[in-house]
């Protein structure tokens, strides 16, 4: 019988996405208490200030969106998967974990909050999957500047008015048909995005995936 290789089964990997989703699951509290105190007000915050307040929101990808991740990545087999917005790093596990199947390739993260960057870290250290990730800590639209080489698959998880933006820095980095996967299409922070990557003149071929929020899966031109 064949063994085959499936990092998301292996054990540290399963007990840190089974921990991480019973947190996230708490998040509505985490919010309500959060908000009691805080203003969370996307209008008035910078990206950063919003980022410190929800510290201890996990926002994650949904469970089904994080293994449609992993199939993708393991059918496209990217050299590099670019992600934006870690927060506690479910989603870039599962992209880290198709890459390790995949025997080749790497994963590079952004995340704003310094405490969420260095839980992060500790959990791929724990999962064992820290030697294909890349988190970079900061404003994604700073980091992301400086790469230099193609972008083989986009996961974009951020802020949703800074998706549309992070994906305008990255377009000279995605060859045609990389994919280009957003998060959330009910959100209305979304709709410019959104506007974009479904107008075909913009240069996309663009699908909503119907899992929880929904993921827009968008095919370079």
């Amino acid at each position: 019988m064949t063994t085959h290789t499936h990092t998301l089964a292996e054990p540290r990997v399963s007990a840190a996405l089974a921990r991480m989703f019973d947190a996230a699951s708490r998040d509505d509290q985490a919010e309500a208490r959060l908000g009691s105190a805080l203003p969370f007000d996307r209008e008035t915050m910078t990206a950063q200030e919003l980022a410190d307040a929800a510290h201890e929101i996990y926002m994650p990808v949904s469970a089904d969106g994080g293994r449609l991740l992993y199939n993708l990545v393991r059918a496209v087999r990217p050299a590099t998967v670019v992600e934006f917005g870690t927060s506690y790093g479910i989603s870039t596990l599962h992209l880290a974990a198709a890459v390790r199947d995949n025997g080749s390739g790497r994963v590079i993260t952004t995340e704003m909050n310094r405490a969420k960057a260095a839980e992060a870290r500790r959990t791929f250290a724990t999962t064992g999957l820290d030697d294909v990730i890349s988190l970079l800590e900061g404003d994604a639209l700073e980091t992301l500047a400086e790469l230099d080489e193609p972008v083989g698959l986009l996961f974009l998880d951020g802020w949703k008015d800074l998706c549309l933006p992070v994906l305008r820095l990255l377009e000279p980095r995605l060859a045609p048909g990389t994919l280009v996967v957003a998060d959330d299409v009910d959100l209305p922070h979304l709709g410019t995005y959104l506007d974009h990557v479904r107008d075909t003149a913009h240069g996309y071929q663009s699908v909503t995936f119907p899992v929880e929020d929904g993921l827009e899966i968008s095919c370079r031109l």
